[in-house]
């Protein structure tokens, strides 16, 4: 499939304008044709007016034909594999094994997401009969459910092309949840948007939808972004980027005349908490799992862990042997490990200036300093230790630096490692490795961790993120904007929709989910109670 590098507006496309730009290969950091061609003022204003029309025709669609909509966008999308598959991998030098597993991904999700769409319990319908024979005043007919926002703006990924992106998560959420969708695509990966831009269309048109329900929009520089956030007709916004990124935009969507409602996934240290016990029963193994999650995919992942928090041992069990089995296994598999690309060039110049301030800091200490390689963007992994006393003094080690590299803690005691806890940001993620007596003791550690993270993980690893009902990725800021919300798994849904009351409707203007007979068949609060 050729790639014509312009925006996909509704059902049409966009101009072939002046400004344009292009993808580079990290792996050799060589330009990528064709040229993409940024959207104009006037494109920005069309796919609003479009995407506005749209959402009050697409929230009126049941929730069966919504689903049809979804499942039509994954059958495009496999249709379209093998492009897709090529050039991505031309646009992130993502191995073919990692593309093969976040297409998979990215298709199962938009399933996912037909189906929660189709039984339509999420919805959360509430009924309260009237009783007109209450004392001392009547009692009213009160209805509720989750009705859509409206128009919603996705911005793409740049370490999830595929999966957190055009045809990503934020998308099947707010398709799902009956609006009508923008998406500003990276501009690190712009022909893999365009392709995946290309299915939703395809999909919308075979299925009946309103022209506006989709558009794509490309630009490589902050000012479309900027444009689209402040625009009236968007209503929500779903962002994964960097703290710097995410907290401007944040701030746009709140100085708006009309505020609204912005989910920034912003990253974090995901710190690693190793107890004694286990640190001395299997401190090589913890090593070993601990450099395939800190290395996974260079490092470019929102959960990497870039923070270990080591207690101490010397107290408690005599020795320090599991510590230091800890810490010379790291080093010895980081040393030999080989440079690998990264995404960007500002990626990679981000990881290198991020390695040197902390290493700049007093008290750190380089283990292993990164490789480098003239060749793109390619980096090897980062080492470095401190003590508790030091990241306590300078909080901004406790910063995320976005690449394979994380930072030792050395601790003296459990009550450090508490107050190393205690003094953490919001994170994503934090993670326990212990003996289970090590956890039965921990009871205070555990309640210090479900302040300060949306997952809590236990002798295991961050990375790698289950699509799936139960899942929050999420936490306290910095790491999200609103740390009640999600931006993986089906819960995301609730972010693109908010509550309406009815209060003595008739009975045919009520939306379906709330009428009495329930034609839809869903889940329902009715007087207080779950029925179907």
């Amino acid at each position: 499939m050729k790639l014509s590098g312009r925006s996909i507006i509704g059902d049409s496309r966009g101009s072939q304008t002046d400004e344009v730009f292009y993808a580079f290969n990290p792996a050799a950091s060589e330009q990528i044709e064709p040229a993409f061609h940024a959207a104009t003022v006037a494109e920005i204003d069309k796919v609003a007016d479009l995407a506005t029309l749209a959402a009050v025709e697409y929230k009126h669609k049941s929730s069966k034909q919504r689903s049809a909509f979804l499942h039509a966008i994954a059958d495009e999308i496999e249709s379209l594999a093998s492009p897709i598959k090529q050039r991505v991998i031309l646009e992130t030098a993502l191995p073919a094994g990692r593309i093969d597993g976040e297409f998979a991904r990215t298709v199962n999700q938009m399933r996912l997401f037909a189906e929660v769409a189709k039984e339509g319990s999420w919805v959360q319908a509430r009924i309260d009969h009237a009783d007109p024979e209450r004392q001392p005043v009547p009692k009213p007919d009160v209805r509720s459910m989750l009705r859509p926002v409206g128009p919603v703006l996705v911005f793409g990924a740049s370490n999830f092309p595929l999966a957190i992106s055009t045809a990503g998560g934020d998308t099947a959420a707010a398709l799902a949840a009956g609006n009508s969708v923008i998406v500003k695509a990276h501009p690190a990966h712009p022909g893999t948007s365009e392709l995946l831009g290309l299915a939703i269309q395809q999909a919308a048109q075979k299925c009946g939808m309103p022209p506006g329900v989709f558009s794509l929009l490309f630009g490589a520089d902050h000012q479309l972004g900027a444009a689209l956030v402040t625009n009236p007709a968007i209503k929500a916004v779903g962002f994964t980027g960097s703290y710097a990124g995410g907290r401007a935009l944040m701030d746009l969507a709140a100085a708006r005349s009309e505020p609204i409602p912005f989910f920034a996934e912003m990253g974090s240290v995901n710190p690693i908490v190793v107890l004694a016990e286990a640190a001395n029963e299997r401190g090589t193994a913890i090593a070993t799992g601990l450099y395939a999650a800190v290395t996974l995919g260079v490092g470019q992942f929102c959960t990497n862990p870039g923070l270990v928090i080591l207690e101490g041992s010397v107290e408690q069990q005599g020795d320090a042997n599991g510590v230091e089995s800890i810490i010379s296994e790291l080093v010895k598999l980081m040393k030999e490990s080989s440079a690998e690309p990264m995404l960007t060039a500002g990626i990679c110049s981000a990881y290198h200036q991020g390695i040197k301030r902390l290493a700049a800091i007093s008290g750190v200490k380089m283990l292993v300093e990164p490789s480098a390689d003239s060749t793109g963007y390619c980096v090897g992994p980062g080492l470095l230790e401190t003590t508790a006393e030091t990241l306590l003094a300078e909080r901004s080690l406790m910063h995320e630096v976005f690449g394979p590299c994380t930072l030792l803690v050395r601790t003296s005691s459990h009550a450090e490692v508490l107050e190393l806890v205690e003094a953490l940001e919001g994170q994503l993620t934090a993670t326990i490795h212990g003996t289970p007596n090590d956890l039965s003791e921990n009871h205070e550690l555990i309640d210090a961790l479900e302040q300060k993270a949306g997952r809590i993980i236990v002798n295991s690893f961050p990375t790698g993120v289950e699509v799936c009902h139960a899942m929050i990725h999420g936490g306290p800021y910095p790491a999200t904007s609103d740390g009640r919300s999600t931006s993986i798994g089906t819960q995301s849904i609730f972010r693109f929709a908010r509550p309406i009351c009815y209060q003595g409707f008739p009975k045919t203007l009520l939306p379906a989910e709330l009428r009495d007979e329930n034609p839809t068949g869903i889940w329902r609060l009715v007087d207080g109670e779950f029925r179907r």
